[in-house]
């Protein structure tokens, strides 16, 4: 009995996908990352007293003074990342949760890093420049409002892949069920004899009466593809998962991108007293390609995960297992950030 359950490929996948949204659940819901936070914390600290440094020796036009600070601006946004956070916890866990190719995954993950850095741009230039914040009212509106803000959209979103991974599933044993139901009808019929056959003749006559044009047509009806009579009937099935893909990767990025990076706040409020904000702005962007360097290795992790999960499963197997992996890692992201907000109100 033992030997045949480890030899079920979906038995495994199932155990690979629990396990490593039970990992990250831990990881980032139930506190198993204190001691890396602690660890990152520190070092954005001292990071974040050279960058003061830097943008002095900036300031007095010391050589090398440029490239210093934006090295360092790397290094927070690493430290940064490193650290409990929502870009990690919204892209690995939709990467766990749908099958995106990588490299469209750690693309991902980039532009959501400098959708950050752009909403940290913005934040200080207007809150400065239009309302005339000083620097604890900026980190105020970071903190108190746009990371709730920032978590709430994450859960939303955390929902909504849990909703979609539910009806897949409904669908799905739907769909297995009335297959049953028809093998269970044609086997029936064919103990009598007569009516497989008469069914196959229909089916023949049918087949060689359905196609009477004076120019041939190749309609995929099924999937709403095209034809070689000129004109289309729908959108095909890269157009629909393309404008999926297209709307998915918007909710990630905006969700991600409300809340800007707090040292990314702190740089370019910096630069601004100090007449050097290109080079804050700069700098930002910066700090987002080192955060960006994190998040994008959290989503190969989570894309090799999910294929290694899934490799030994085909057709239905493989459909009901991606099923269960959006249900299950939209149920974390939703309680992880669900947590969060709780925990910021």
């Amino acid at each position: 009995m033992r030997s045949g359950l480890l030899k079920l490929p979906g038995l495994w996948a199932a155990v690979m996908l629990c396990a490593a949204l039970g990992l990250a659940y831990w990881l980032w819901g139930l506190g198993g990352m204190e001691g890396v936070a602690r660890w990152a914390a520190a070092w954005q600290r001292e990071v974040q007293t050279t960058m003061a440094q830097a943008l002095r020796s900036l300031k007095a036009g010391e050589a090398g003074a440029l490239i210093g600070l934006w090295s360092m601006a790397f290094a927070y946004g690493f430290f940064h990342a490193a650290g409990p956070g929502h870009g990690k916890l919204v892209i690995g866990g939709y990467g766990m949760a749908r099958r995106v190719p990588m490299r469209r995954l750690a693309a991902l993950a980039l532009v959501s890093s400098l959708a950050q850095a752009a909403t940290a741009v913005v934040l200080v230039a207007g809150g400065i420049a239009i309302l005339g914040w000083g620097r604890s009212q900026l980190t105020e509106a970071a903190d108190r409002y746009l990371e709730p803000v920032s978590y709430g959209a994450i859960a939303a979103i955390g929902l909504w892949l849990m909703t979609r991974g539910a009806r897949k599933i409904a669908r799905l044993w739907a769909a297995r069920r009335a297959q049953d139901a028809r093998r269970g009808g044609v086997s029936a019929k064919g103990h009598d004899g007569q009516d497989g056959h008469e069914g196959h003749d229909a089916q023949d006559h049918l087949h060689a009466h359905s196609h009477t044009h004076s120019h041939p047509h190749t309609h995929r009806h099924a999937d709403g593809g095209s034809c070689d009579c000129g004109h289309k009937h729908g959108p095909d099935i890269e157009e629909v998962m393309a404008l999926r893909s297209l709307r998915d990767a918007a909710a990630l990025v905006a969700a991600v991108a409300v809340r800007p990076c707090t040292g990314a706040v702190f740089l370019l409020i910096l630069t601004w007293k100090m007449d050097l904000f290109a080079a804050g702005v700069a700098g930002a962007f910066i700090m987002g390609l080192g955060t960006a360097s994190v998040t994008i290795a959290v989503a190969v992790a989570a894309a090799l995960m999910r294929e290694g999960a899934l490799a030994r499963l085909a057709g239905g197997a493989a459909a009901r297992a991606i099923a269960l992996a959006e249900l299950l890692a939209g149920a974390m992201i939703a309680v992880i950030a669900g947590q969060m907000v709780l925990r910021l109100i």
